[in-house]
């Protein structure tokens, strides 16, 4: 009997780690490599972001014609080559904007909310392609950690393009709204004047419990925590360190939070604690009815206005 217990109980341990170490390398995988997904993503991008823009068409046309529409390449301090696109102001202004794109997006994807600085505000835009996301390179996708000191190079870059006298803000949506709240905690340039941000996660490890419950129906131990270790030997970060919570926290600029109330993906609890969070100057917009990043496609008028508003208030 004693025999047969210890042989039960080490089988059910070796299933155990078995299904913990198997089950955290593929969702690691799954969650930081989707490259099926990004590439089929990729070659529809224009084609998507017209039907669900129109007015993007014709935008994206006279920018071509004009050439105006530009590309940019970077090296970061890790040898991963970053690429950005960049469309000056119609007439020459210090008012910049740097745009962030989410989970396995691109910059293209985030076309419309450049219409809205460069067409609307006439503001010059720099838009970068994340690592692993459209023309950037990088191992795997870094869910805004290690982006946080891509796109801190990028808003030199475009300080530098636009005159090095810009008054810059940052705004991204869903993992662009993460990476810039990351950004945000970071020492910032005098030509830094605010951050806007839609939808963004909590944490990294917030984010994918959530999925993990949501999805697939199971508790954050132990899959979590194996997934966590995995990527911190990887890739050199962890899902508890990667937190915009803790970034914002640090914040001393303004702020504009934006979050859709029918959001279920990046669920619209999470942005009260991060409002809370940030100390000093601060807005927030809970939309009616917008589900995950469709608060700017469902409101486009209001959004343009309440945008506008804020970094009108630190950008003149």
């Amino acid at each position: 009997m004693k025999k047969k217990v210890i042989y039960t109980f080490n089988t059910i341990l070796l299933i155990f780690i078995v299904y913990t170490i198997g089950g955290g390398l593929y969702m690691l995988n799954f969650a930081l490599t989707p490259n099926t997904k990004i590439h089929t993503k990729d070659i529809s991008s224009y084609s998507e972001m017209y039907a669900d823009y129109p007015f993007l068409d014709s935008w994206v046309d006279s920018l071509n014609q004009a050439k105006a529409l530009k590309d940019t390449f970077i090296v970061n301090s890790e040898g991963v080559r970053l690429h950005a696109y960049y469309i000056a102001a119609p007439k020459p202004t210090t008012k910049t904007a740097v745009i962030v794109h989410g989970y396995t997006d691109n910059a293209i994807r985030m076309f419309m909310i450049g219409y809205l600085y460069n067409r609307d505000l006439k503001y010059n835009v720099l838009l970068p392609d994340l690592q692993h996301h459209g023309k950037s390179d990088g191992p795997a996708i870094q869910m805004g950690w290690k982006d946080r000191l891509d796109v801190m190079q990028w808003m030199e870059v475009a300080n530098n393009l636009y005159g090095r006298n810009t008054q810059m803000v940052v705004h991204g949506i869903s993992m662009g709204a993460a990476t810039t709240m990351m950004v945000s905690g970071e020492k910032q340039a005098k030509y830094v004047k605010c951050f806007v941000e839609d939808c963004g996660y909590t944490s990294v490890w917030d984010e994918f419990s959530h999925e993990l419950k949501s999805s697939y129906h199971l508790p954050a131990f132990p899959l979590m925590y194996a997934v966590n270790w995995f990527c911190d030997i990887k890739y050199g970060w962890t899902f508890k360190k990667a937190s915009a919570v803790k970034q914002v926290a640090k914040c001393e600029l303004p702020m504009f939070f934006i979050h859709g109330d029918k959001d279920t993906y990046v669920p619209t609890w999470m942005v009260y604690p991060l409002y809370e969070a940030k100390k000093g100057a601060k807005e927030i917009w809970v939309v009616p009815g917008a589900t995950h990043a469709m608060s700017y496609k469902n409101n486009k008028d209001a959004y343009t206005e309440k945008v506008s508003q804020f970094v009108g208030k630190y950008i003149q």
